[in-house]
């Protein structure tokens, strides 16, 4: 009986611990980790929103690169970091909802390891090309594909990312050949394709739109169900002949589990209120991003059904971890 007495109230004690480090949250600065390098759409949408987030907590946010593995390493550093607030994770679609169907040894449990926060911007990628190549349509496009069958390369942010799935997708449905090369994110994959060391890229609006405005890169199509104010003149998949064709990201924060209630209220309350500042949104409108700032049962909703809806890509893709 001594024994379950002391453990009741060593219980007890440790939510009372909980709660009064919540009271007293945030009492040091907190550190963001983001799950590719700097210039990454993720990176982007972090750097956007740290500074007026810090403001909210009142104390300095740290962004903390963790690049790697399509974004695990990253998952498995914020997954076993402290459960105190402190450190956050700004989480990618492909990591929350394609990787833990593709790779069963991933060092972490979206449902096991962590809490949604919210779901901060959502932005459509974007079907662009090296200029030198001929094509300026996404009919071009599959034509040459077709007439050089396993010659083009394709870039990605890692095996079984949204621009990975996007082009295998394309290719399900265009019924060509191209060649995948993985990245450790966005700004590798770019930097290749400006190099032309890779010709085509389904990479997010976030990432490529100031080249395409500077004529370095040409954008065939956006992803996403209508055309976007930023970038009216270009085309939707659905126009160029793929009904149906969406294959946007997003990002949102959660933190590790076992993270106090009160604490993941704060975060919320203070990243809803940093997103809806005028010029977060601006800047992130103005490169075709989307802010949000949901409550954290409303992103723990979308996690699950867009996982749901990636499982069964994944499916007919055939694409397998590394």
């Amino acid at each position: 009986m001594k024994s379950i007495q002391q453990f009741i109230a060593a219980v007890l004690l440790s939510g009372a611990a909980g709660l009064s480090s919540a009271q007293g949250y945030p009492a040091k600065a907190v550190r963001i980790i983001v799950p590719f390098p700097p210039g990454a759409g993720v990176d982007i949408v972090t750097r956007a929103v740290s500074g007026r987030l810090a403001e909210a907590l009142g104390q300095q946010v740290i962004v903390d690169n963790r690049a790697g593995a399509g974004g695990i390493l990253g998952a498995e550093v914020a997954a076993k970091a402290a459960p105190d607030g402190y450190t956050v994770f700004m989480a990618t679609a492909g990591i929350l909802t394609v990787i833990p169907h593709m790779n069963s040894k991933a060092p972490y449990s979206v449902e096991r390891d962590f809490i949604p926060v919210s779901l901060v911007a959502s932005v459509p990628s974007v079907l662009v090309v090296h200029p030198s190549m001929p094509v300026k349509s996404v009919k071009d496009l599959i034509a040459l594909a077709k007439a050089k069958p396993g010659e083009i390369n394709y870039a990605s942010t890692g095996n079984g990312t949204l621009p990975h799935l996007a082009a295998e997708f394309f290719k399900q449905q265009a019924k060509v050949n191209m060649v995948h090369i993985a990245y450790k994110g966005s700004a590798p994959a770019t930097t290749d394709l400006l190099g032309g060391n890779v010709q085509v890229f389904f990479g997010n609006m976030l990432s490529v739109i100031e080249q395409v405005r500077a004529g370095r890169l040409r954008a065939l199509a956006v992803t996403s169900l209508q055309r976007q104010a930023v970038a009216q003149d270009i085309p939707t998949m659905i126009e160029s002949g793929f009904p149906g064709f969406e294959a946007g990201t997003w990002f949102g924060l959660l933190v590790p589990a076992g993270t106090p209630r009160e604490v993941v209220g704060r975060l919320h309350a203070d990243t809803a209120k940093a997103v809806r500042q005028p010029d977060v949104q601006k800047q992130l409108a103005g490169q075709g991003a989307t802010t949000i700032g949901n409550t954290p049962e409303q992103f723990a909703a979308y996690i699950k059904s867009e996982s749901a809806k990636w499982a069964k890509v994944l499916a007919a893709s055939g694409v397998k971890a590394d």
